[in-house]
């Protein structure tokens, strides 16, 4: 192999290197966003009283099987 296969190699490798390392900030980022949102939902339906977090709780269910259902 030449020089100039090794390099362009070397650059290759690094130009992967760079975009898996982009790619995983990006799901890390991503990932506590979630974790953030979860958590909100979490303390608004900690804070509502018992009957109406009841009543929350299974609308959100009916409404998930419709969604996969496809009703």
């Amino acid at each position: 192999m030449g020089s100039s296969t090794r390099i362009i190699q070397a650059v290759l490798l690094a130009a992967a290197a760079a975009a898996l390392a982009a790619a995983a900030y990006l799901l890390r980022e991503k990932h506590q966003e979630a974790v953030a949102a979860v958590q909100n939902i979490q303390e608004q339906l900690d804070a509502l009283d018992p009957a109406t977090r009841a009543a929350v709780i299974a609308r959100l269910t009916s409404a998930e099987v419709k969604r996969v259902r496809g009703d």
